[in-house]
C-alpha cells in the first residue's frame, strides 16, 4: 500500500528532491573553480592532526615486513602445497604493507622520524630491490597543482578513456615487475657506472616508479645524489645476492620468493588502477577537481585496509592534504565527513569499493569502443 504523505508534516510530498538525490560532485564541475568552503574545513578541522608518530610507523614497519619474511620463509620451506600458498599470501599481503610505507617517505618531514628512511631502505626498500629514491622526487609531481594528471604526471595516464584491453594490459604487466627490477639492479645499474649513456638511459626511464611511459626523470641533484648512490650500491649487491643463491641452493626458493613478490606487484597495480577515476583528457586541474578525480573508499569494511593499506584507503583526502600521517587520515575523515555532511562535495570522492571502481573504469573504456 502507498503510503500517505500527508500524515507525515515533516515530508512535503511535491519536493522532487526527497525522490531524486543530490547530484555527485564531480571533477568537471571543479575544473575552474575551487570548492573553498571545504578547502577550509579541510585545514580548520584538522588541526591537532598531523604529527607522525614513531611509536606507531616503526612497530607496524617491523611486524610487516617480519611477518612477509617468515611467511616468504615459509613457503620456500615447507613441502606441503597448502601451506606454501596460505604461507605465500600472506607474504605477499605483509611485505605489500611494508612497502606501502615508501609512499610515507615521500611526504613526511625529513626530520620527523630520525632514522626511518635509512631503516626502511635497509629492511624493505632494498631487499625488494625497491629503494626509496624510485619514489621521491617523483610521487612529487603527482601533488603539484598544475601537472596532476597532465602529461608531465609520472602517475597519470587517462585509462577511462583508452582501449578496453589496457586495463588487463595495465595490471598483467605487473606480474613481471620482480624480475625487471633484478635485470636493473644487476645489469643496467652496474653498465651504468662504466657507460654514461647507459647511465641516463637507466636514471631517465628505469629508475622511478611511474605508469606515464613518456615521462622522463630529471638527473639527482644536491643531497640526493648520495642517497641514490648507496641504495643503488644496496641493489646491485642483494641482486647478485639473489642470482648467486640459485647456484647455492638451487632455483626453487628464488622462484617462489619471485612469484610472491610479483602477487604483491599486481595487487599493488590493482590499488593504482582504482586510486583514481583517470577520467582527465590533460588539462590542469583545481584542487577540487583533483580531489574528485581521486577515491576514498572509506569504512564500513576491512577489505579496503588489506589491499589500500597505510592509509591508500583515504587516497583522495590525501590529495587535499599530502602531508597528513596515514595515522591520522582516518580521525581527519571522519570530522570532514561528519561536518559537511551528506550531498557535499567531500562526499563525491568517497565509493564503496574496488569491485565498483573497476566496474565503472571499465564500462568507461568500452563506452569509448562503442564511440
Amino acid at each position: 500500500m502507498t503510503p500517505d504523505l500527508s500524515l507525515h508534516p515533516t515530508i512535503d510530498p511535491a519536493r522532487s528532491d526527497l525522490r531524486e538525490p543530490a547530484p555527485r560532485a564531480t571533477r568537471a564541475a571543479f575544473m575552474a573553480e575551487d570548492d573553498k568552503a571545504m578547502l577550509r574545513a579541510a585545514r580548520d578541522l584538522t588541526k591537532g592532526l598531523g604529527e607522525a608518530k614513531p611509536g606507531i610507523y616503526w612497530p607496524d614497519m617491523l611486524v610487516s615486513a617480519g611477518v612477509g619474511y617468515a611467511a616468504i620463509a615459509a613457503a620456500i620451506l615447507s613441502q606441503n602445497l597448502a601451506v606454501q600458498i596460505a604461507a605465500g599470501l600472506v607474504a605477499a599481503l605483509a611485505l605489500y604493507r611494508a612497502l606501502m610505507f615508501i609512499h610515507e617517505l615521500t611526504h613526511i618531514h625529513r626530520d620527523a622520524l630520525p632514522g626511518f628512511r635509512t631503516g626502511w631502505n635497509l629492511l624493505v626498500g632494498i631487499p625488494l630491490l625497491t629503494p626509496s629514491f624510485m619514489y621521491e622526487g617523483v610521487h612529487t609531481i603527482h601533488h603539484k597543482r598544475t601537472q596532476y594528471g597532465t602529461p608531465e604526471d609520472p602517475e597519470y595516464l587517462p585509462l577511462a578513456l583508452m582501449k578496453p584491453w589496457s586495463l588487463p594490459l595495465f595490471v598483467l604487466v605487473a606480474i613481471l615487475a620482480p624480475v625487471a627490477l633484478i635485470i636493473r639492479a644487476a645489469v643496467l645499474v652496474p653498465l651504468g657506472a662504466l657507460i654514461p649513456a647507459v647511465r641516463t638511459f637507466t636514471w631517465e626511464r628505469f629508475s622511478a616508479l611511474s605508469i606515464n611511459p613518456d615521462f622522463r626523470r630529471r638527473p639527482p641533484e644536491g643531497d640526493f645524489v648520495d642517497r641514490v648512490r648507496w641504495q643503488e650500491a644496496g641493489v646491485f649487491v642483494w641482486s647478485w645476492c639473489l642470482i648467486a643463491s640459485v647456484f647455492v641452493i638451487g632455483w626453487q626458493p628464488l622462484a617462489i620468493a619471485l612469484a610472491i613478490l610479483s602477487l604483491t606487484a599486481v595487487l599493488n597495480q590493482l590499488r593504482t588502477l582504482v586510486a583514481h577515476l583517470w577520467e582527465n583528457e590533460g588539462e590542469p586541474m583545481t584542487v577540487t577537481a583533483q580531489f574528485l578525480d581521486s577515491v576514498n573508499v572509506p569504512p564500513p569494511g576491512i577489505a579496503a585496509e588489506i589491499w589500500a593499506p597505510v592509509g591508500l584507503r583515504y587516497h583522495a583526502l590525501h590529495h587535499l592534504m599530502p602531508s597528513m600521517p596515514y595515522h591520522d587520515l582516518p580521525e581527519a575523515h571522519r570530522r570532514l565527513a561528519r561536518e559537511l555532511g551528506t550531498g557535499s562535495t567531500y562526499e563525491g570522492a568517497n565509493h564503496p569499493g574496488m569491485l565498483v571502481l573497476v566496474g565503472r573504469i571499465a564500462k568507461s573504456t568500452m563506452g569509448k569502443k562503442a564511440a
